[in-house]
């Protein structure tokens, strides 16, 4: 479908040409079709007070009521800032002061933590949505007079979406969007991996996270059905996920082990329309991609790559060689074009962001021809598609000599004791960094440094790139969308 024009119009094009289509559900029995999410939408807007071109802020957990009110806030051409829900004061205070929020719509409590109480605290006028309870009964949304609507809004190429980077090294950064940028950012899904009528999709990460805008503007575009989950739990939510018989699971690797050791768990098929895996957000260790291959029956696993700046730069489609999905994160999505400049990957395409809040953030994100310095290390195949081979902030210089971090983590990962892998640069007086590898034993098993410095012996690895020092932990700490919090191990590190 095209996306010319705004959010808004595409939800009301979407609501006409199917209205009795089902677009979202929820794990507590809830749905919406179409014209129902619209009009939800319109009761929404018509409640909260944020005026056209000012900021709302929502910090919500994955629910129908989220997506709601992604509506409402286009509906009134107000300027939309998803907060991630895991985010706490300190963030929360930033992003806020940084956009200048008019509302703030959020849940009075969730998972025990007072998320209205918290807003208050900082000073924001606040609409607070019961959530805590569960999802069962009507929508939890405040409703006003349909009549009080502004004029719906047309095409406009400002900004109309404020998303900030999930800050995994330093306080996040605010990337504005227009509608026609976040829109394109659904090409990926719909050309590539192929959501389509008949697709379900269980969304487990947070709807907040640009991912999340992704997908709705897919559905609503190409059809298919978003499955709420507000709460992921690893020992129950795979099999409630089953219960909807999904067709696509993703999206990242705490949800694909989940996946995996619910599958075990009930021996018989547990998903069996499913047609692919999509993997986005966080790279996904190859021997783990083979695994849920053969384990799952589908020819691979639908590797993208993308960034808050830049969503859904490149996928591989569900119809690619298996080589092709085990190596690659695709090819560029339509519209988009990728080049490789002194071993980084830059990028130019119709959902490049129009910049940052901070406008000083702004000259070191684009070169001088306007390509966007994305920061991942990478490759392009002689057919098109990219290979993502590391961070130019996880290089290690040892020696003066370049270490990539996810090479070694790659090598790692074969090991037979490793269950996950993060490899580290950390200063060092003599070498100026020194290679640490943080681990996570499998059961049963002691890791040592000698024994992962002679597995890479074995591997082939030349020796300024082997670990010289390890550290050994139960879990490495992870973002909501299973990015490794790379900062916080190194300070623990080098203590």
């Amino acid at each position: 479908m095209p996306q010319e024009g705004s959010f808004w119009r595409l939800v009301c094009d979407a609501a006409a040409r199917a209205p009795e289509r089902v677009v979202l559900a929820d794990d507590y029995g809830r749905a919406l079709t179409t014209a129902q999410f619209r009009d939800a939408a319109e009761r929404a807007a018509a409640g909260p007070p944020v005026r056209p071109g000012r900021v709302g802020s929502g910090q919500q957990p994955t629910t129908l009521e989220a997506c709601v009110l992604m509506g409402a806030l286009a509906r009134v051409g107000a300027v939309q800032n998803p907060v991630i829900p895991v985010l706490r004061e300190r963030e929360v205070a930033l992003i806020t002061r940084a956009v200048e929020t008019e509302l703030f719509i959020t849940a009075t409590s969730w998972r025990g933590f007072g998320h209205a109480e918290m807003a208050r605290g900082l000073g924001l006028n606040v609409i607070a949505v019961e959530q805590e309870t569960g999802g069962e009964g009507p929508l939890r949304l405040p409703s006003g007079d349909l009549a009080a609507l502004p004029a719906r809004p047309g095409p406009s190429p400002g900004c109309r979406w404020l998303y900030f980077s999930s800050g995994t090294t330093a306080d996040p950064k605010g990337v504005r969007h227009s509608d026609a940028t976040i829109m394109a950012g659904s090409n990926g899904v719909t050309d590539l991996q192929g959501m389509r009528d008949g697709d379900v999709y269980p969304i487990v990460f947070p709807i907040s996270h640009i991912g999340g805008i992704a997908m709705l503007v897919a559905v609503l575009r190409a059809g298919g059905r978003l499955v709420m989950f507000d709460n992921w739990d690893p020992g129950v939510s795979p099999e409630r996920a089953a219960a909807h018989r999904p067709t696509v699971l993703g999206s990242a690797q705490p949800f694909f082990r989940a996946y995996l050791d619910a599958q075990r768990r009930h021996g018989e098929p547990l998903y069996p329309d499913l047609r692919c895996l999509v993997a986005g957000g966080a790279p996904t260790p190859p021997d783990l991609l083979d695994e849920l291959a053969e384990t799952f029956g589908i020819r691979g696993v639908i590797n993208s790559w993308g960034l808050t700046e830049f969503p859904v730069a490149t996928s591989a489609a569900h119809d690619d060689p298996a080589g092709v999905l085990a190596r690659t994160a695709g090819r560029p999505s339509r519209g988009v074009e990728v080049r490789v400049v002194d071993g980084e990957l830059r990028l130019k395409g119709p959902q490049c962001f129009l910049g940052y809040v901070d406008p000083a953030q702004e000259a070191a994100a684009f070169d001088g021809e306007g390509w966007f310095r994305t920061g991942d290390l990478g490759e392009i195949d002689a057919d098109g598609n990219v290979r993502i081979t590391g961070r130019l902030k996880d290089v290690i210089i040892r020696n003066a000599e370049n270490i990539s971090a996810a090479e070694i983590e790659e090598v790692l990962r074969r090991h037979p004791g490793v269950a996950d892998v993060a490899v580290l640069g950390l200063p060092d007086e003599r070498t100026g960094e020194r290679v640490c590898a943080v681990a996570v034993p499998e059961p049963g098993h002691v890791l040592t440094l000698a024994g992962l410095s002679g597995h890479c012996a074995e591997q082939g690895m030349a020796p300024y790139k082997r670990p010289v020092q390890l550290e050994v932990i139960d879990v490495l700490p992870r973002n909501s969308m299973g990015k490794i919090l790379r900062e916080r191990l190194k300070d623990q590190c080098a203590r």
